[in-house]
């Protein structure tokens, strides 16, 4: 900001003309360097001034790098003063990952009202449970009203559906009051079909690469250092002016960078200089699906030097084994040996043939300490993209945390698993153009129908539809419920249980060790002096574990003595040996 005006930016190397047009009003840019960058300063506008962009006489085009949508996706920028904001957390010096538990949210979902100042309502909630992060879905602005967040556009702006910037402050900012880091997932592998308005202003795209969710971000064409660091500035305007502590990374297996410095390695670079600064550390998780230990292993041993990724093989080990599905990717997961595998060495799939894939995939992991992959029961994706959107049962809930919350992994709990939400989470969009509003329930099929979803279309309800949104909202009500408050303490016990004995975060996956029984489908994660001793048959079995003692169980029918324990059929409990 300076004292005769606002300076609007924007970046149009093709462009042989670009105006701010404010109030009906166009301001002429003029070219400042080499690289295709525009610039005018413009007396009077400053903090909430309207804004668009015309390009060579078309537009008007919000700024690709708004800070403010206040109209949405299709409406004009509006300056955005960071410095005007008041923070209270001062003292906040951030969250390790190392012995973390994170808790993934929507915020449109969370509650009734879908909004910031009503999720930092519930923060109580949080505290007493015991995590350490939330994680929030996308918050950008998206078509419509309510949106998964993954169609966002305008990536440096907060949807007004949840709040705005402010909003977004707040949050965090109460969050850090109670002692709660924030994680913040964002996509830089796509933009939304909808509102996207990058192309009139350079080659932000790949001409002929992308996906079921849209064109490739250009990250090593021709022009693609400014598209690259508008991702990283974007990345580091969350960490450092929202005070975010942590990005989620979504589908990187979807980044095509062929540069000898991957976006990811530069991307961790600018983040460990940002957090030096900020005298705070700033965690980078990815999302990737190609079981590569690379991703997480120093840069300085050839790796990029991530802080974690998901773990979807842990999810899947632990669904079929207690689900009994097999469908879709689940073909290879639902044995006992699979489980084991998995607990010791973090991925199934480490080298071996994939039958989803028809192909071997990925790499040994084992050497790569264990809180640095992410793993859940349930999550936005394996949840939402089932057809109807349905949750583990509360029987399965507590024996599946039992396993994950005594893994040597980082956690991670969906909102309202906790207690056994019976609410689905469904996939919902409100397009506002017809050609995609009719045709969206349609390409959802498609992403799926090689998943072992074939009944897709008649189970799924429309996404456009209101009602399917709604019915995606958690029923806090439930909590009143003596069943969903008993297993709400089973997690509240688990997480403390986690946080009071070292074995339980000990990151080495060479100390973990599994016995297993595969026609009895039973197995005994052996973890320094702890025993968890699970049944995920259908029939009690007695197992020997003498001279233990039980600190938890999920099931009150569970009998243990001198010499032995025993377990009912889908049952659980952590011993300590002498």
């Amino acid at each position: 900001m300076r004292n005769d005006g606002w300076t609007f930016e924007v970046w149009a190397p093709r462009a042989d003309s670009v105006e701010a047009e404010i109030g009906g009003t166009r301001h002429r840019m003029r070219r400042t360097g080499e690289r295709g960058w525009w610039s005018a300063t413009v007396p009077g506008a400053g903090h909430g001034t309207d804004y668009a962009f015309i390009v060579d006489g078309d537009g008007p085009y919000p700024d690709p790098m708004s800070r403010r949508q206040p109209e949405g996706v299709f409406g004009p920028s509006r300056v955005y003063d960071h410095d005007r904001f008041t923070w209270s957390d001062h003292d906040w010096r951030g969250r390790d990952l190392r012995g973390a538990v994170i808790y993934e949210m929507h915020v449109g979902t969370f509650t009734v009202g879908g909004t910031f100042a009503e999720a930092v309502r519930r923060l109580d909630h949080l505290v007493e449970l015991g995590v350490d992060f939330v994680e929030l879905l996308p918050v950008p602005p998206v078509p419509g009203r309510h949106n998964w967040g993954y169609d966002g556009v305008d990536l440096w702006a907060v949807t007004e559906n949840y709040g705005g910037p402010d909003g977004l402050k707040i949050f965090v900012d109460a969050c850090h009051r109670a002692g709660i880091g924030v994680i913040l997932d964002v996509v830089y592998n796509h933009l939304g079909p909808s509102g996207n308005f990058l192309q009139p202003f350079g080659p932000y795209f790949h001409e002929s690469l992308g996906s079921f969710w849209g064109k490739a971000v250009n990250l090593d064409g021709p022009g693609s250092d400014e598209v690259r660091r508008y991702i990283i500035g974007n990345a580091l305007s969350w960490l450092r002016d929202f005070h975010i502590d942590g990005l989620r990374l979504d589908a990187v297996h979807a980044l095509h960078d062929k540069r000898a410095v991957h976006l990811l390695e530069e991307l961790t670079v600018e983040a460990d200089l940002l957090a030096v600064s900020l005298g705070r550390p700033l965690l980078l998780i990815a999302e990737s699906d190609l079981n590569d230990p690379r991703l997480v292993t120093p840069r300085d041993a050839g790796g990029y030097g991530l802080d974690a990724v998901w773990d979807d093989d842990v999810h899947h080990a632990l669904h079929a084994a207690l689900t009994g599905e097999r469908h879709g990717y689940y073909g290879d997961f639902g044995s006992m040996a699979v489980l084991a595998k998995t607990l010791t060495s973090a991925y199934l799939h480490d080298g071996t043939y994939s039958s989803f894939r028809g192909r071997g995939h990925g790499r040994p992991a084992w050497h790569i300490p264990g809180y640095r992959f992410v793993a859940a029961l349930q999550n936005h994706d394996q949840i939402g993209n089932r057809a109807e959107g349905d949750r583990l049962p509360g029987e399965l809930l507590r024996v599946g945390a039992g396993l994950l919350l005594t893994s040597p992994f980082t956690p991670m709990l969906f909102m309202g698993e906790e207690w056994g939400a019976r609410t689905p989470f469904l996939f919902f969009t409100d397009h506002v153009e017809p050609e995609l509003a009719e045709g969206e329930a349609e390409r959802r099929r498609r992403e799926f129908v090689d998943h072992g979803y074939d009944d897709w279309a008649a189970k799924a309800p429309d996404p456009q539809d209101e009602t399917t949104f709604l019915r995606s909202k958690l029923d806090w009500s439930e909590l009143e419920h003596d069943s969903h408050r008993s297993l709400l303490n089973w997690y509240r016990d688990l997480i403390a249980l986690r946080r009071a004995l070292p074995e339980l975060t000990d990151p080495r996956l060479r100390e973990v060790a599994v016995d297993f029984d595969e026609d009895a489908r039973w197995l005994v994660v052996r973890r320094g002096t702890l025993r968890v001793a699970a049944n995920l048959g259908a029939d009690p079995v007695d197992l020997p574990l003498p001279h233990s003692r039980v600190l938890l169980a999920s099931d009150e029918d569970i009998t243990h003595d001198f010499a032995r324990v025993t377990l009912p059929a889908m049952s659980l409990a952590i011993l300590k040996a002498p």
